[in-house]
């Protein structure tokens, strides 16, 4: 495959095939780190992930569960954190990464 089909295929302003997916990612990721800005600096280092569900359910993936312990704690603080960026949630979930 030419490198400029595999730009095409990848690039989300062009309505590509992976478009959808490449622009999920790119919300995810900032999500992610909108709601490390939002603890405390010693708890960041846990989250690897965060998604919100079409029922409003905000998903946080923790490192380990140890990390899932603490930022339960933080599930209030998360969930502000969304609600105020224009998020539409109103749960939070904490679960462990799978890998």
């Amino acid at each position: 495959m030419a490198t400029k089909q595999l730009g095409n295929l990848l690039n989300p302003s062009n309505g590509g095939d992976l478009s959808d997916i490449v622009r999920r990612a790119r919300d995810m990721g900032e999500l992610t780190q909108l709601l490390a800005r939002a603890l405390p600096e010693e708890h960041a280092q846990g989250l690897v992930a965060a998604n919100v569900r079409d029922g409003g359910e905000l998903v946080v993936i923790a490192a380990t569960s140890a990390w899932a312990s603490r930022l339960r704690y933080e599930a209030d603080a998360l969930l502000n954190a969304a609600q105020e960026a224009g998020i539409k949630a109103h749960t939070c979930r904490i679960r462990v990464s799978q890998g």
